[in-house]
């Protein structure tokens, strides 16, 4: 509970009350290593935090080698098919964890009571859901504005621990390239 306070803590004061009421809807859940726990057109009814591990949002393919990830979420940061959980409509993709993965999670009812009866409940709402989108945007411009080389190095100078626990195949799926591609371009450099 110590990390999601510091999370939240550098967003907004929150009150001991309001802390109280917001905890009292986690959950700790556990996913085992390379378990798909959400999967396509089934609906997103959690947000969750995660406390470690790695999870991977990706579209499944019949070829496994075919699937696109497009997605990579970490220890203290939180995890959802956001675009299911707030429409309450089927997810068009999946969540797997990379690793084991420790989550404290919140269901959508719940979120919404945090919502009416907390101060900082909407406040934390829209930050989050700001911080989400500003990825998805980054993500999106990359793929559009530089070279697969160019997505890599930036990758790796900002990411360089999902250099250490993802795998290749995960990786150039995530820029936009074949795993050929990618091993080419790790031997130019």
């Amino acid at each position: 509970m110590q990390q999601i306070k510091a999370y939240l803590d550098q967003i907004a004061t929150i009150s001991q009350e309001d802390w109280h009421f917001f905890t009292s809807k986690l959950k700790p859940n556990t996913i085992k290593k390379k378990t798909i726990f959400l999967k396509v057109n089934e609906i997103e009814n959690q947000i969750s935090f995660i406390e470690s591990g790695v999870v991977r949002l990706f579209i499944p393919k019949e070829n496994p080698e075919k699937e696109i990830t497009f997605g990579f979420s970490f220890k203290d940061q939180f995890i959802s098919a956001y675009d299911s959980f707030l429409t309450q409509q089927p997810s068009a993709y999946q969540l797997q964890a990379l690793t084991e993965t420790k989550l404290l999670s919140i269901s959508y009812n719940d979120l919404q009571e945090v919502y009416k009866r907390t101060q900082i409940g909407n406040l934390i709402g829209r930050l989050t859901a700001e911080r989400l989108f500003l990825i998805k945007s980054k993500r999106e411009q990359n793929l559009l504005n530089l070279s697969a080389e160019e997505r890599y190095i930036k990758l790796f100078k900002e990411r360089p621990e999902l250099l250490k626990v993802i795998p290749l195949k995960y990786i150039s799926s995530y820029i936009g390239i074949t795993a050929q591609a990618l091993s080419r371009i790790r031997k130019r450099i």
